[in-house]
């Protein structure tokens, strides 16, 4: 069977990387000129933190994340399992017992034990919550892996390329454009998430630490070589590339409130993009025609990418098939 997937983010690699899996010819387009700061992929954060997410994600989003850990750990290097930390300041301390009580997989830890996961935390905080089965990775050296494994597979990843351009004849179609799908997905709204790269001489961590926030929860994900992600604001919004002032103030004081020490870091790169969403923030496996949309990971893109994308296999190797996640009774579906 052969099938065009459009967009080379996490979305549609990984769902290439199934399908060529299972023995279908694929070739993967995008508009972009290359993996880059015009993709949404390029911010994440990387977190394989499906417990974490429970704190306000649906229960889908904590089940099908568990697929994310093992998936991530066949096909990409680097996959780092340290778990994951969760801590709040004292006067949060109300906060922290109610992430606890919304989420599973977790135990409680004191100041000491606090310590001797992340020496760096010394004195820091009272107590935290440590999710010890919870992973993350880079998402950009992760997205070159994926581009690696494909290419040696003699699957053609073609940039600056358009679906309108591209001899489909015969394919079936496999839409991960995100929110560029907004044309055809007339539900798909646009959540903005910004983010920073900080180093800070003299600080390491072995794991995401997760601050509890009074809007949402801030994290700090280390990079290697005293470079740390921290991310990302919530906002609805559809302007892209641009961080806010506000975004900025938030994610540098979340940083400090962490370890002062961020006070004096290096502000290494800023970004902001248009995270895609359906209105209950689940992905969807729709289709139009021969065209089967995958889209809607909203701020679960590599958490959630390997389960939709098994779906996605499923949906194209069985047309009778409905995966979970498949938005069968949508008014927009048709099938050709």
């Amino acid at each position: 069977m052969n099938v065009t997937v459009v967009g080379a983010g996490v979305a549609g690699l990984t769902i290439a990387t199934e399908l060529n899996r299972r023995g279908c010819k694929v070739d993967v387009i995008d508009r972009a000129p290359g993996f880059g700061r015009d993709t949404c992929s390029w911010y994440a954060g990387g977190m394989l933190a499906p417990w974490c997410e429970g704190d306000t994600a649906e229960e889908p989003v904590v089940r099908l994340g568990q697929e994310a850990i093992g998936w991530w750990r066949q096909h990409v290097p680097d996959v780092i399992e340290n778990g994951s930390l969760v801590v709040a300041p004292s006067r949060d301390a109300g906060e922290l017992a109610r992430f606890a009580r919304r989420t599973e997989a977790h135990r409680t830890i004191d100041a000491e034990q606090l310590a001797e996961l992340e020496p760096d935390l010394q004195g820091r905080f009272r107590q935290a919550l440590f999710f010890d089965a919870e992973a993350h990775i880079d998402p950009r050296k992760a997205i070159a892996a994926l581009r690696e494994n494909l290419a040696a597979s003699d699957v053609a990843i073609a940039y600056n390329t358009s679906l309108e351009s591209h001899a489909v004849s015969g394919s079936i179609v496999v839409d991960t454009r995100g929110f560029a799908a907004r044309d055809v997905l007339k539900d798909l709204r646009g959540v903005k998430g910004e983010m920073l790269v900080l180093k800070a001489e003299g600080i390491e961590f072995s794991r995401p630490i997760r601050l509890l926030h009074p809007r949402w929860p801030v994290y700090l994900v280390p990079r290697g070589n005293g470079h740390f992600m921290v991310g990302a604001t919530q906002i609805e919004a559809e302007d892209r590339g641009r961080i806010t002032a506000r975004g900025m103030v938030d994610l540098l004081n979340a940083a400090y409130a962490v370890h002062p020490a961020f006070a004096e870091a290096e502000i290494v790169e800023t970004g902001a993009d248009v995270r895609p969403a359906f209105p209950d923030n689940l992905p969807r496996l729709r289709w139009h025609g021969r065209t089967l949309h995958v889209n809607g990971l909203f701020r679960h893109g590599f958490l959630l990418a390997p389960a939709c994308a098994r779906m996605a296999a499923d949906a194209i190797a069985s047309p009778g098939h409905k995966p979970e996640l498949m938005d069968e009774d949508h008014r927009e579906r048709s099938i050709a």
